[in-house]
């Protein structure tokens, strides 16, 4: 990346682009990128190909902080006019009337493009990559902030070879532009709302499936993490499979790409053709019991029809994308995981719905502002009704019509009911009066849903109503009626356990009984040690993590040997178990002694930007409650208040913030904020004035 050419005429001119911006139709874009990442700098070009409806003065495009060299319009130079938020042209274009537009510009984005690794001293770490949905992608190439503006979007892109590139659509090729760049080129086929244009740039490797419909599924990995592509990705084709056999509807993009990249802003992002997920994400088979994939999998590919294919008009819509991603997720999974599965799942989210409502803080599905729980759980539970209602056939029915109508179109939920009352005939304004547009939720209604539906539910309503309490846990584990997330549902219901009746439950034969047993054991009695000491290493970080900080606090005599026995273990991405054990041993005296250092070098190194905010936060906690935060985790923490997750650079602010409150740590503060630059200051600056 460290040579950029600009051919951006010899390359795209070469191209032929439309569609809508009320009297302008923007059919096409060609989008030319090359990256100078030092500077995070994109040096940009686009060519879009536009058919004038009727008579109109002028056309404008988002555009965020962004300098232009040169607009050119079928060829000619042209004047422009540029603010900080857009570029316009004056033109008096004329119906039935087509143009090509060229721009050509510089951008600096300040949020939606993020630089990783840029500026470590770590090799292979770097990345670029986008998030367009809630951040622009008018911050890195003039386009539209408007989701009803639909584009057919072509990608090229120059990088340093050494790197891969992911876009959206098929990669028509690679070619080597010198010694140190190539340039790729994505083609697409079909109109996509710009927020879903999306690149990712990094060292990759990628695994190929192939769908039944014949569909290339490309899944990238870190070359490092060769071993994790099974259980990360595990059950993708059957979730392919099933959502395209489930909607009805094919698969509505040439291929698709899923790409894990490092510090990202949430779990995954529903580009077109193109999910991006979070690294932490990429799992061993021992993670996959405790936190796994598979419904953001689903989720995101159930977008690329709700939300990618079919477009809400705007965000009091927005029910149409989540609530029907997150239904069609928990469906994948039951076809993975079983029925009882997934009514314990809508089980759980209607427990939380229910008491955020009797609190007064119930939601409208149709306010666009509600809550992700709202759009999301509450959406979910709505199509699960509805599809009860108007019944299986004439809810699979509405779904693919609603999908051929309105693809590659936006659509508002009046639509959507409009399509389900036609294909079952029935009146549905009682069903959208209690499920969308009231506040409350309906607990009682979704009890009866689940007895009527899950024979589990219907037992654990019957065992509750009858005192379940008074049922032993022998006798709720060894009942064949009950599934297993039946009897941990019947087992929380009690508070405690007796010494007597915890061995049963460690010694069970499945893993999250095990785990639920070592969440209630607290302080061990000697009875129960051995047992205990068996789930050190269950299969289940969760549980090793619990059962040896458990342990460690009982028989303090003993905490050498729990230590150099699980002294290899890492556990789950966020590196949680590594880190108590880290804080553990510092606070062993007698093990491994002149190795302290050692281990506070250790666990003060995860709090570098070279891990993610999940592994970060988890050490600046364990170092902040040891009173052990030197000069470079005070540095690392001033610089992650600053951090593009606000949820990360939140936690950062606050826990500075009590620091700050301790004139000892006040003074570490501001001696090391010495060595640090304007830019890494800027929160630290608002408490120094």
């Amino acid at each position: 990346m460290k040579k950029l050419i600009f051919t951006l005429f010899l390359f795209l001119s070469l191209y032929a682009f439309g569609q809508h911006q009320d009297k302008v139709d923007f059919i096409k874009a060609k989008v030319y990128l090359g990256f100078l990442p030092k500077e995070k700098k994109i040096k940009g070009g686009v060519i879009y190909r536009f058919h004038v409806l009727q008579n109109v003065d002028s056309v404008f495009f988002d555009a965020k902080n962004m300098d232009f060299s040169k607009v050119e319009l079928d060829g000619e130079k042209i004047d422009f006019t540029a603010t900080e938020k857009t570029i316009s042209i004056t033109q008096k274009f004329k119906a039935g009337e087509s143009h090509k537009l060229m721009i050509q510009y510089i951008a600096k984005p300040k949020q939606t493009v993020y630089f990783i690794g840029w500026d470590d001293e770590l090799e292979g770490n770097e990345q670029i990559w986008t998030q367009g949905q809630g951040k622009y992608t008018s911050h890195w190439v003039p386009s539209f902030d408007d989701m009803e503006e639909k584009i057919e979007f072509d990608l090229t892109i120059e990088a340093d070879k050494k790197y891969q590139v992911i876009a959206n659509g098929k990669q028509l090729l690679k070619t080597d532009n010198d010694e140190e760049d190539a340039i790729w080129l994505f083609d697409m086929k079909k109109p996509m709302s710009s927020y879903l244009l999306a690149f990712a740039i990094g060292i990759y490797q990628k695994q190929v499936l192939t769908s039944e419909s014949g569909i290339t599924i490309e899944n990238y990995y870190y070359p490092n993490d060769s071993l994790k592509v099974e259980p990360t990705y595990r059950n993708t084709k059957e979730i392919f499979n099933f959502l395209e056999n489930e909607l009805g509807v094919p698969y509505p993009w040439q291929d698709y790409k899923q790409v894990p990249v490092h510090d990202f802003l949430y779990a995954g992002m529903e580009n077109t053709s193109a999910t991006f997920f979070s690294d932490a994400y990429v799992i061993d088979s021992t993670s996959f019991t405790d936190r796994n994939y598979v419904n953001i999998n689903a989720h995101e590919l159930a977008h690329q029809w709700f939300g990618n294919l079919v477009t809400e008009k705007n965000s009091e819509h927005h029910w149409l994308h989540e609530g029907f991603a997150t239904y069609y997720a928990y469906l994948a999974e039951k076809e993975i995981f079983g029925d009882a599965y997934f009514y314990w799942k809508l089980f759980d989210t209607a427990k939380t719905l229910s008491d955020i409502s009797e609190k007064g803080e119930g939601q409208s599905l149709l306010n666009p502002k509600a809550s992700s729980l709202t759009f999301y759980e509450k959406g979910a539970w709505a199509l699960a009704i509805l599809r009860e209602e108007i019944g299986d056939s004439a809810f699979k029915t509405g779904i693919k019509a609603y999908l051929d109508k309105y693809k590659f179109k936006n659509v508002t939920v009046t639509d959507f009911i409009n399509e389900m009352e036609e294909v079952s005939n029935q009146d549905l304004d009682s069903f959208r009066r209690n499920w969308l547009e009231a506040d409350l939720f309906l607990m009682e209604d979704a009890k009866e849903y689940l007895i009527r539906n899950s024979a589990t539910h219907k037992i654990y309503y019957g065992l509750i109503s009858g005192n379940s309490k008074e049922f032993s846990p022998s006798e709720i584990l060894e009942n064949p009626k009950f599934s297993l997330q039946l009897k941990l549902a019947v087992l929380s219901l009690r508070s405690d356990f007796s010494a007597l009746e915890l061995p049963v439950l460690i010694t069970s034969d499945n893993v999250k009984v095990r785990q639920f047993a070592a969440e209630k054991m607290g302080k061990i009695h000697e009875s129960l040690k051995e047992d205990a000491e068996a789930l050190l290493l269950d299969d289940s970080y969760v549980t090793n993590e619990i059962m040896l900080y458990n342990l460690w606090s009982s028989f303090e005599q003993d905490r050498v040997m729990y230590l150099e026995e699980t002294k290899d273990v890492v556990g789950l991405p966020n590196k949680s178990f590594r880190q108590l054990w880290l804080t553990l041993s510092l606070f062993t005296p007698e093990y491994k002694p002149t190795e302290k250092v050692y281990f506070h070098r250790e666990l003060v190194g995860y709090t570098s930007a070279v891990y993610n905010p999940e592994v970060r936060q988890t050490a600046f906690q364990y170092l902040s409650e040891i009173n052990a935060l030197n000069d470079e985790a005070l540095v690392n923490l001033i610089k992650a208040t600053n951090h593009h997750s606000w949820q990360f650079r939140n936690y950062a602010r606050l826990l500075l913030d009590r620091l700050w409150e301790n004139d000892e740590q006040k003074k570490e503060i501001e001696k090391v904020a010495n060595q640090l630059n304007s830019a890494d200051l800027r929160y630290l600056k608002t408490k120094l004035k």
